[in-house]
């Protein structure tokens, strides 16, 4: 029998699902709509149809599927609760106990758990990625957001309510820019790709750089794929952007390491296609500010997570890391 697991990436436009083998590879896939209207019975009921249909379909070329369960990565996600919880980019309204629904949907199932998409990341990057065999490491996921998944001797930490590890919202400017969340100052309004964004017309703006490859873009338009193709041209711009992004990376990488101690960093997401105009001036910028004790011991690594796939990988892993502590 091959064992695989199932991987469901809930986004605010479609949510993705996919059989996943213990390997890491998307054996099929497959995607409907989030709803707009927060019908999460209708839901239930649409994403169910949808994983039964993608299982036939898999067992039609391996009848000896063995599907173990069903891992979700969702924004605002309770590991402990199995709920999603007042996700701002999602309709669905106040708590939404979504394990508890599918468990009637898949009684036969050994394991159904859910997590927010960076705890997601940081589980698949342990179990099919770069960070094998590590029990100290920490996940940063870079896009709309910055968020982080914390593993301390193998285990995610979720705390006491089950949402630590949003060290994305650390405060890095006092008064400083205001974030996606209503507070301010915070690493995510700095050096997520809507943050590298902000950056690249507060410098267009400071410098009168109207001969950047950057200035003809309207605010719309530009995103962190145009601020490294402009890097990669030399505009003087642009790679003051990935200079000053590394920076606050690597100052509040820094306050995390003084904090965890990890073995190592993994960095995932759109800016990290950058290479290194982003990990040079982090790493740079992480030991300028590390205690002594620190120093030269923790990586900064990309993700081996295979960029499109990553989601729905993320999540799928975490039936092997449930089926993992049953059996312990």
């Amino acid at each position: 029998m091959k064992k695989v697991a199932i991987g469901v990436d809930i986004g605010g436009t479609n949510t993705a699902i996919g059989i996943v083998d213990d390997l890491g590879n998307v054996i099929l896939k497959d995607n409907i709509a989030t709803p707009t209207d927060g019908d999460v019975d209708r839901y239930v009921d649409d994403l169910s149809i949808a994983i039964h249909e993608l299982i036939n379909s898999a067992k039609l070329v391996n009848p000896d599927l063995n599907v173990l369960g069903i891992g979700i990565g969702a924004p605002n996600g309770n590991y402990y609760a199995g709920t999603i919880e007042y996700a701002a980019n999602l309709a669905f309204k106040g708590i939404v106990p979504l394990v508890k629904l599918l468990k009637v949907k898949f009684p036969e199932l050994q394991a159904i758990a859910l997590t927010n998409d960076a705890n997601a990341a940081a589980i698949g990057e342990m179990i099919y990625g770069g960070a094998k065999g590590m029990k100290n490491f920490v996940m940063f996921t870079l896009g709309t957001g910055v968020g982080s998944g914390i593993v301390v001797n193998g285990d995610l930490v979720y705390g006491s309510d089950g949402f630590a590890g949003e060290c994305g919202h650390t405060t890095l400017f006092p008064e400083g820019r205001l974030c996606g969340c209503g507070l301010r100052g915070h690493m995510e309004a700095y050096c997520s790709a809507p943050g590298m964004k902000r950056t690249a017309f507060e410098l267009l703006v400071k410098y009168n750089a109207t001969n950047s490859l950057l200035a003809n873009k309207s605010f719309n338009e530009l995103d962190s794929k145009a601020i490294f193709e402009a890097a990669e041209k030399g505009d003087q711009i642009a790679n003051e952007v990935f200079e000053l992004t590394g920076k606050w990376l690597g100052i509040s990488f820094a306050d995390t390491a003084h904090h965890l101690s990890p073995e190592a960093i993994f960095m995932f997401g759109g800016p990290t296609a950058a290479g290194d105009y982003i990990f040079k001036p982090t790493k740079e910028s992480m030991e300028q500010n590390l205690l002594t004790t620190f120093k030269n011991k923790i990586k900064i690594l990309p993700s081996q997570l295979k960029p499109g796939d990553a989601p729905i990988v993320g999540a799928s892993a975490l039936v092997y890391k449930e089926i993992e502590k049953s059996n312990i």
